[in-house]
């Protein structure tokens, strides 16, 4: 019996499962468990055949991480004085590694940054790709720290065969643009692409740090967590050095300093896809071995295709994605052919209601939609049957081409100079973290006394 070949991905998006692999699961009815690495993601086959979507409470057991509950996100609106972004409070951002120790040091006013980053495997971005920067943009300015962005020119043309390192620089350059067209604040960001850095005259502790962690990491380690054989390149091989070193402070000593035993304590939090886990298990299982802090992680779901829940948005597959360039008309246009959960005809609708579970417009508005209440009420009226699809794909039409349409906008006022200066290698500011956390705890002091009198009252 033949197996399913999942289609290679970028990091941080769904599986591409190409319509004759969908086939093949169907008529051969192959059992097959989802599949998460940074390179294999896979929905899996059930025993009817059907591929199904994946599992995120599943991957929390699997991969040994911690769920996102309630009361994780009432200690964080506590500790930060800012209301969890939408795609917390929904659940999208879903899971963690160490965020309450995160939480911990913050409260106590110790200082931390921020990592994220991208594989550049194409000129253009789409908003699966926004989505998850737009989250770090908004931790960047919740918890005031720097932010490292590192693009893997060099990770992607190892990986992809029919890209030159060239291919792969240039569209790192042009990713860059996009990226800092979300809103990162230049004073506390640092963006850099892998063959830029590695190889100027900045990364020498960086580049240290990656042979450090190279050491410590065994080929069978990596065979095991990313399924590497004997076909793979050895520059894939090595690669996780590369990713791991970034999240530590003292690769970078022009913003964190020189005094690298104070500075290896300075925690690192990760704002990734969950499919990126497999890097940071690695790079924890090493980082205390070397007198670094564990980095933590905090781990998102995949935006779905328009096509349907089961695929990813791919950039190589205009129809099914929304473009950061789109225009409104094609916006509408996309939403108008996406996926629906809706019933096929009026009258069942009007019985049945539509679904929002599979309904793609439905679920764009949950990752794009920033009122709760009126997200809330567009969900009961379309599973009630009163609202139909038209209408709904009305909506989520509306909300993209806000959303895509200011980041135009934005995008138009970036310079090849604005990108220049996010990639020279330079300090960034800090806030004040002990004043700053005196102040918050003044500011919490006055808040619940205020609560004890309004009880007693």
């Amino acid at each position: 019996m033949a197996e399913i070949t999942a289609v290679p991905d970028e990091p941080g998006q769904p599986p591409a499962l190409s319509a004759p692999v969908l086939a093949q699961a169907a008529s051969q009815s192959i059992v097959r468990e989802q599949i998460i690495t940074p390179f294999d993601v896979s929905g899996g086959v059930d025993e009817t055949g059907k591929v199904v979507a994946i599992n995120y409470d599943k991957l929390i057991d699997t991969f040994g991480s911690k769920k996102i509950d309630q009361a994780l996100l009432e200690r964080f609106e506590k500790v930060t004085g800012h209301k969890p972004h939408r795609l917390m409070r929904r659940g999208m951002v879903f899971s963690h590694r160490d965020l309450d120790l995160i939480l911990d040091k913050y409260e106590k006013g110790n200082h931390l940054f921020l990592y994220t980053g991208r594989g550049p495997s194409s000129d253009s971005m789409h908003v699966g790709h926004s989505i998850p920067f737009e989250f770090t943009k908004y931790l960047q300015e919740v918890f005031n720290v720097p932010l490292v962005i590192m693009l893997t020119d060099d990770e992607k043309f190892f990986h992809t065969p029919k890209l030159s390192l060239e291919d792969c620089h240039k569209f790192a350059m042009q990713n860059a643009m996009d990226i800092i067209a979300i809103g990162f604040d230049i004073k506390k960001t640092f963006i850099f692409i892998d063959t830029d850095f590695v190889d100027g005259g900045h990364g020498g502790a960086f580049n240290k740090n990656v042979r450090v962690i190279g050491k410590r990491t065994t080929i069978n380690q990596i065979k095991g967590t990313f399924g590497f054989g004997d076909s793979n390149n050895i520059a894939e091989f090595g690669f996780p050095a590369m990713q791991s070193a970034t999240a530590f402070a003292t690769s970078f000593p022009f913003i964190f300093g020189t005094n690298t035993k104070q500075v290896a304590k300075i925690p690192c939090l990760i704002p990734c896809a969950i499919d990126q886990d497999p890097y940071f298990r690695q790079c924890r299982d090493n980082a205390g071995k070397l007198g670094f802090v564990k980095p933590a992680l905090i781990h998102a779901v995949f935006l779905p295709s328009l096509r349907g829940a089961e695929t990813k948005m791919s950039a190589s597959d205009p129809d099914s994605s929304i473009y950061l360039s789109d225009t409104d008309k094609q916006i509408t246009k996309k939403i108008g052919n996406a996926f629906s959960g809706g019933q096929d005809s009026r009258e069942l609708h009007r019985q049945l209601g539509g679904r929002t579970a599979v309904d793609i417009p439905f679920q764009y508005l949950r990752f794009f939609l920033e009122d709760d209440d009126q997200l809330e009420s567009i969900r009961r009226r379309y599973e009630s049957g009163e609202m139909e699809s038209g209408e709904l794909k009305k909506l989520c039409a509306g909300v993209l081409q806000e959303y895509v349409g200011a980041f135009r906008k934005r995008r138009a006022a970036i310079t090849e100079e604005v990108r220049d200066l996010f990639l020279r290698p330079r300090g960034l500011e800090w806030g004040d973290r002990k004043a700053d956390a005196e102040m918050r705890a003044r500011e919490i002091e006055v808040l619940e006394k205020r609560l004890a009198e309004l009880k007693a009252a």
